[in-house]
């Protein structure tokens, strides 16, 4: 399984620019990179380090990031995905992440998920032909994301297969699930196809793999195991130097 590093934390104490930490996550060996919005980058030199190293881009956020449990927020959400899916193909980027957004105040839990089904429902429309996927993203309420409206990695996949549309699946991270107290077989199931991405931090502190009591191995292994063969995010924050938490990772992982 290939690793890759979400740049906004990992190499982040090494150096500054977004392009010199893809250059030290190629220096170690890492396969892919990843990192949140794009519109506060310089795509620029992004660009250049992504072809300069031959690193992959594994993933990043379409945005704007506003909630999608609103229909009246549809439109702008759309328009901007097509200028994100311009970037995405730009930096060979085939996978995107939502965020559902929080749970509205003054609107029913069934009008917020109607509404999230169908604006990715939409998305998935605009998607069509483009090479680049769409990942909505449960979360975890408990700890990092009080409010937010998709906490349920079930639910996301329901919500997935609502849509209908193949260019639509969810990010799966692990540490929100086990947060959640989830196990990922039983939510998982038969739908490790419609698992875009997946990413990884152990509990509690969200930190790197090894540094708290999650079961890491055998949840990827068992997504290995189901026919998962996208990258594994490095989405943790490190205690110890950047390289050393990915070798630590990769020992664990086997």
């Amino acid at each position: 399984m290939k690793l890759s590093a979400c740049i906004e934390w990992l190499f982040a104490d090494e150096a500054e620019t977004f392009a010199d930490r893809i250059r030290l996550a190629h220096r170690h060996g890492v396969e892919a990179v990843e990192f949140w919005r794009w519109t506060n980058k310089d795509v620029g030199s992004i660009e250049w380090a992504l072809n300069e190293t031959g690193i992959e881009l594994a993933s990043f956020v379409a945005e704007p990031m506003i909630p999608l449990t609103d229909r009246a927020n549809q439109a702008a959400f759309l328009e901007g995905l097509k200028r994100t899916i311009e970037v995405a193909r730009r930096l060979g980027a085939r996978t995107l992440i939502a965020q559902a957004g929080d749970d509205l105040t003054g609107k029913t839990r069934e009008e917020q998920r109607a509404a999230l089904t169908e604006t990715l429902s939409r998305a998935g429309e605009v998607l069509a032909d483009s090479g680049v996927r769409l990942g909505v993203e449960p979360l975890n309420t408990l700890i990092d994301h009080v409010g937010y409206f998709l906490e349920s990695t079930r639910e996301g996949l329901d919500i997935v297969k609502e849509t209908g549309r193949p260019e639509i699946g969810i990010i799966y991270d692990i540490y929100h699930s086990a947060v959640m107290g989830e196990d990922t077989a039983t939510v998982i199931g038969g739908d490790v196809d419609k698992v875009f991405h997946v990413h990884i931090a152990d509990h509690p502190g969200r930190n790197e793999p090894g540094s708290g009591s999650i079961d890491l191995k055998s949840r990827a292994d068992w997504l290995v195991a189901q026919g998962y063969r996208g990258a594994l995010g490095l989405e943790y924050r490190p205690t110890q130097p950047s390289a050393q938490t990915i070798e630590q990772t990769r020992r664990l992982l086997g």
